[in-house]
């Protein structure tokens, strides 16, 4: 059995006159620390499988198990990055990555250097006392990544984080995310229209299927593009490959619709 385990998941979404099957039988382990990514086209439900993983929905059928646990029991600890950073305005940048700490009864003096220590890190220095307004969009994604990381989460789940962003500041994002991820060996689950962001972060990428939402295929990163950082495997021959064939897979599925 896998640090996360999803067990023949079937997901309908109801209304007093239809019924609509977003997910159908879906079933994949993870292991400790790996990255993978889930892509596919619109409506296959990539989006309520990140939601049913990190227990903001339950399944109509089937299972999840993060650790031995449920991912909305009191004892999983879960990490939710999004597209916008949901930074509170009000509140200084020190004390909007303190808030998860704060939640969770944790913020220790311990932990609250540890996480100054990780805004330092992450090229942040010196923004503990602006406001969310003071930074750039790239600044507030960062501040949005320490403060997830903050609460130590056992895994983290990012939905398109970096795709409101312009392409360069993109680009850098996710060579910092790459490596403090692998620094902290955090298991991180990634949802994305980008075929090469996918490719470029990931050690397995799930392919979905639509109506229904289903797992179509997986396929594994080679080796020499999983020890590259993510700016760097874009030059990778076998990267072109990579693309080209999950790229060939998608466009049959959308024949097939």
């Amino acid at each position: 059995m896998g640090f996360l385990t999803v067990e023949n998941v079937h997901h309908s979404y109801f209304t007093p006159k239809t019924v609509t099957t977003a997910l159908q039988d879906i079933s994949f382990d993870m292991e400790e620390g790996e990255f993978i990514s889930l892509v596919g086209p619109s409506g296959c439900g990539k989006t309520t499988m990140l939601s049913i993983l990190s227990g903001l929905i339950s399944p109509t059928q089937g299972k999840v198990m993060i650790d031995g646990q449920a991912p909305n029991s009191n004892t999983a600890s879960i990490g939710y990055m999004l597209q916008q950073d949901y930074l509170f305005p009000w509140k200084t940048i020190e004390d909007n990555i303190l808030l998860g700490l704060k939640l969770k009864n944790q913020l220790s003096k311990e932990a609250k250097v540890k996480s100054l220590s990780l805004l330092k890190e992450i090229g942040l220095e010196g923004v503990e006392k602006q406001y969310p307004r003071q930074l750039s969009g790239g600044m507030r994604q960062r501040a949005a990544l320490v403060r997830t990381l903050a609460i130590n989460p056992k895994i983290l789940f990012l939905d398109e984080p970096f795709s409101a962003l312009d392409y360069q500041t993109k680009l850098k994002l996710e060579d910092l995310v790459f490596d403090t991820l692998k620094a902290y060996q955090k298991t991180t689950v990634l949802v994305t229209h980008d075929l090469g962001e996918a490719i470029s972060m990931s050690d397995r990428i799930l392919l979905f299927a639509a109506k229904p939402g289903r797992l179509h295929k997986i396929f594994i990163v080679p080796e020499e593009l999983r020890s590259t950082r993510p700016f760097n495997v874009r030059s990778k021959e076998v990267y072109s490959i990579l693309f080209q064939e999950i790229w060939k897979e998608l466009e049959s599925l959308e024949t097939r619709e």
